[in-house]
């Protein structure tokens, strides 16, 4: 038996501690907060978007960076582990669009509640505010931990899932990597993946809390397409955010002239929406422009969208030429938007980059360069689309470090 060591309590944290305690270790469970598991509050907007019941070969085609890295992990601990794991502390699950799972009570507290029942059942000592600060080492094998509190901890071993640098408030502000950095690991540079993207453009700010359903994005670098997804998206103060729009935004890197190109009715080619819309307008012949975009467009979208097409709003609809009507499929079909950037580390759902796996055993997450170390969840350079990707991947990596000490 040895005296086990683990730093943050998201899920990586808590299963790596759950699974160490059932390999028959003393396990300690640190938290810097005043209470555990702060950033799995918040996932999933409040809901926690556990797992996704994907099959292992799709699961991996949503892992952005290192996904072979983590195939011992996942084949050892599967999505469909992670669902009995929560099931059995209590908290009944469900499978939403694009296989999300989400706990019926749509609760994140549920989720956490399920941990804590585990987390008990196996006797983990759980010890709250207490901020690391310092890794002490000796011979490449860590003496004990520096507390903020001045403190000291120690173990015969030591699991870090202290998370990326998004969420700071909640924990996850990445202030350890100088500290691993310092004891001999290399750190893949930070930025944000998943991330709100901020625009040049300064007519999205009138459309702020809009809400557009299955529209299409394509992402361009200069002329060349990037990438494109098809969902839904949010205008905001900034720009724009959503699920597609995190999904484009892990595709932008600083230093270049991007372009994303949205099309708001996806399911119809130019000439087929021209028709419909010619349709639209025989419908209401009679009336004002500004009053005949209520079957295509959210009413608050409509003044925006006849402005970008250089159109008078009041003009009547039997009146529209036909060069007025192509500027208007084209708002309709591909409205150019230029990207700024991307929003602050801060605000993203996962970070990108981290310690390199290439430090790391795939199959025991343990440090090929601390004797007594292994690493857990989003601390490491692995990161995922959302849907349940990220904290799954925190799960599985967390039950590998716990069950390999």
């Amino acid at each position: 038996m040895k005296n086990v060591v683990v730093v943050g309590s998201g899920p990586a944290g808590m299963m790596a501690a759950i699974s160490a305690s059932k390999s028959g270790h003393n396990v300690t469970l640190i938290e810097g907060n005043n209470r555990i598991a702060k950033k799995l509050y918040i996932t999933g907007k409040g809901r926690c978007n556990v797992t996704n019941d994907k099959s292992i070969e799709n699961f991996f085609d949503n892992v952005l960076t290192n996904k072979e890295f983590l195939y011992s992990a996942l084949y050892t601990f599967t999505n469909e582990d992670t669902k009995k794991f929560i099931e059995d502390g209590g908290t009944k699950l469900k499978v939403e669009q694009g296989d999300r799972v989400f706990p019926v009570s749509d609760k994140s507290v549920d989720i956490i509640k399920s941990f804590e029942k585990h987390l008990h059942k196996n006797k983990v000592k759980i010890q709250i505010e207490s901020k690391v600060v310092k890794l002490n080492v000796e011979d490449n094998t860590i003496k004990s931990l520096t507390l903020a509190n001045g403190k000291k901890v120690y173990g015969d071993h030591f699991i870090f899932a202290t998370g990326g640098a998004s969420y700071p408030l909640t924990g996850s502000d990445g202030k350890l990597f100088d500290e691993f950095k310092r004891i001999g690991h290399s750190i893949v540079k930070l930025k944000p993946s998943l991330v709100p993207v901020e625009l040049k453009d300064k007519w999205p700010i009138s459309l702020q809390g809009l809400s557009i359903k299955n529209a299409s994005m394509a992402l361009y670098k200069g002329d060349k397409k990037v990438i494109s997804f098809q969902g839904d998206f949010i205008f905001t103060h900034f720009g724009i955010s959503g699920p597609i729009v995190l999904k484009i935004s892990r595709y932008i890197f600083e230093g270049n002239d991007y372009s994303i190109r949205i099309d708001f009715k996806p399911a119809l080619d130019e000439k087929t929406f021209d028709l419909r819309l010619q349709r639209d307008f025989q419908k209401y012949k009679n009336k004002d422009l500004k009053n005949s975009l209520d079957d295509l467009l959210p009413q608050k979208f409509i003044p925006v969208i006849i402005e970008l097409a250089k159109i008078n709003p009041e003009k009547k609809v039997n009146s529209i030429t036909k060069e007025e009507r192509r500027r208007l499929v084209e708002c309709f079909k591909n409205l150019i938007v230029s990207v700024k950037g991307l929003r602050p580390i801060s605000e993203a759902i996962v970070t990108s980059g981290g310690v390199n796996v290439d430090e790391i055993n795939p199959s025991t997450m343990k440090s090929r360069i601390i004797n007594n170390l292994s690493f857990a969840g989003e601390v490491m350079d692995v990161d995922a689309f959302t849907g349940g990707y990220n904290v799954q991947i925190a799960i599985f990596t967390g039950f590998l470090a716990g069950s390999n000490i």
